[in-house]
C-alpha cells in the first residue's frame, strides 16, 4: 500500500504547491511578519486539504488503500507543520550553507533541495500510514 499512498500524497503536494499556490503565497509566505505567517499557514493548509482529498479519493475507489482516521490526521498534520517549515525558507538555506552548497544555491539550487525536503515528508507519511 506504500507506493499507492505515496502517489496520492504526491499528487496533493503537487497540486498545492503548483497550480493551486497564489503569487502572494509563493511570494510572501517566508516573510517575517504576520502577513508571512499567513501566507504560509494557509499555504500548508492547502497541502493538508489537498493531501486529505487524494486521500479519500483514494480509499473510496482503491481496493487496496484503508487508512484509519486518526492516522490520516496524525499524517496530515505531519504533512503540514513539515511544508510550513521547510518553506520559511532559512531551512534550507541553513541545509545548503553547512552542505557546501553554498554555490549551487546561488544558482537555483534551493528549489531542489526544498522539494527533495518536502517528498522526504511524504515518504514518511506514506509509510506511516502503511505500517
Amino acid at each position: 500500500m506504500f507506493p499507492t499512498l505515496f502517489i496520492l500524497l504526491y499528487l496533493g503536494h503537487l497540486l498545492a504547491d503548483y497550480p493551486l499556490q497564489t503569487d502572494h503565497q509563493a511570494a510572501h509566505k517566508a516573510d517575517r511578519c504576520a502577513a508571512g505567517w499567513a501566507a504560509n499557514l494557509t499555504h500548508a493548509a492547502t497541502h493538508m486539504a489537498t493531501c486529505a482529498a487524494a486521500l479519500t479519493l483514494g480509499t473510496l475507489v482503491l481496493d487496496d488503500v484503508t487508512v484509519s482516521v486518526p492516522a490520516a490526521l496524525v499524517a496530515l498534520l505531519w504533512i503540514g507543520s513539515t511544508h510550513a517549515f521547510i518553506d520559511r525558507r532559512w531551512p534550507v538555506q541553513w541545509w545548503m550553507s553547512h552542505a557546501g552548497q553554498t554555490s549551487w544555491a546561488a544558482n537555483g539550487g534551493a528549489a531542489h533541495v526544498d522539494q527533495t525536503a518536502h517528498v522526504l515528508a511524504l515518504v514518511l507519511a506514506a509509510l506511516a500510514l502503511a505500517a
